[in-house]
């Protein structure tokens, strides 16, 4: 009927505004978005069309919200984030990254049992992180990575920012400081031009980075990316390996319970 919907550029957001819930009814886990947005340009992604430029919520701020959900009853709060380890980064000189913000949190609400990240990128990973993972038992020891691939040509073409080695060390360097460390990943099975030789590198990586949750995406093009521009992999292959890639985290986890 002629109406139109009216939006606003994403691109000019500057602020990420804190949440103001309590809790959920019923559980005793809440979620607390610390960022939102993304600097990056995976080539296979948009997200960052739909959600801006990489901003955080101030430290004062999210620690009130967990404050707040403790005080309802809270015993797990989960910083979740669009590109959670670039927290801070938009905060002009202050110094502030994820691992700050960690142990604020922890050292600011010591009622709060249990401190959880979401997603993370392990080569984002600051100091001061690495040391709440090391040093701090009520934040928990399972991290989920954004790996997408195990296959250094397919992370170059995916426009990561890490290789095979670096996603290998990082899964070291957490179980030297926190043996009892478990890690989940995101993997995407059949990026275009992935040759057999490359996915079974992803296959590998299980074992090498001994993931045992993982998150499987069978690859589809997004309109508008330049993942989309390159040579496909057969609709076939790409469910094939994703099946592949799914049976071998199934069998991960049950080797590790």
């Amino acid at each position: 009927n002629g109406a139109r919907d009216a939006v606003g550029d994403v691109f000019a957001a500057r602020h990420a505004e804190p949440t103001r819930i309590a809790g959920v009814a019923g559980h005793t886990r809440a979620f607390v978005p610390v960022q939102n947005g993304c600097d990056h340009r995976c080539t296979f992604c948009v997200i960052p069309f739909g959600r801006g430029h990489s901003r955080s919520v101030a430290p004062d701020a999210a620690i009130a919200q967990v404050r707040r959900i403790v005080a309802h009853g809270g015993r797990e709060v989960v910083l979740t984030g669009v590109d959670l380890t670039a927290y801070g980064r938009d905060f002009s000189g202050a110094g502030e990254s994820l691992g700050t913000l960690v142990l604020a949190i922890l050292a600011a609400v010591p009622e709060l049992a249990r401190l959880r990240l979401s997603s993370i990128d392990s080569i984002e990973a600051d100091d001061a992180l690495m040391r709440a993972i090391g040093d701090e038992p009520r934040l928990m020891p399972h991290l989920h990575l954004s790996l997408q691939a195990g296959d250094d040509l397919v992370l170059k073409r995916m426009k990561r920012r890490h290789g095979r080695a670096d996603a290998i060390r990082f899964c070291d360097a957490v179980r030297r400081l926190r043996p009892d460390a478990v890690f989940g990943a995101d993997l995407i099975a059949g990026f275009p031009t992935e040759t057999e030789d490359q996915f079974a590198r992803s296959l590998d990586l299980v074992a090498e980075c001994g993931l045992t949750h993982l998150h499987v995406f069978p690859y589809s093009p997004r309109p508008g990316t330049p993942a989309a521009r390159m040579p496909p992999v057969a609709p076939e292959v790409v469910r094939v390996r994703a099946a592949r890639l799914r049976a071998a985290g199934e069998a991960a986890l049950l080797r590790h319970l």
